[in-house]
């Protein structure tokens, strides 16, 4: 299954969007996708820049694996839309626009987590 998945700053969860109905399906803590694409809405940065306030204008699109991987080996990334205009490598600033499969987790009490291998 196609989706769009965003970290939701009031769940602190991942929320997970349906392609095909546009609704949004699941929260959840971890995910896993495959054949992904690093989406920013640059409307959406240009809005968070201007109203220095944050809303849903990034994520990341892939193929949704429901089984329960607890980790992969790879580079973790970022995105801070008041730093980078894509998604980042968090060694060196490098953009990110596409990934093999991507790894999210957002453990309780710390700031999400997103590995990738590309």
């Amino acid at each position: 299954m196609r989706v769009f998945v965003y970290y939701n700053l009031h769940k602190k969860l991942w929320s997970i969007k349906d392609l095909k109905t546009g609704k949004v399906i699941g929260r959840i803590d971890t995910v896993y996708l495959q054949d992904c694409e690093m989406k920013v809405s640059q409307a959406g940065r240009r809005r968070v820049l201007k109203e220095k306030r944050k809303n849903v204008h990034a994520g990341i699109v892939g193929t949704w694996d429901y089984r329960d991987i607890h980790s992969i080996d790879g580079t973790g990334i970022t995105y801070n839309p008041y730093l980078y205009e894509s998604f980042v490598t968090k060694e060196n600033k490098t953009p990110v626009f596409k990934a093999r499969e991507v790894y999210m987790q957002a453990p309780l009490g710390r700031p999400p987590i997103v590995t990738v291998n590309m």
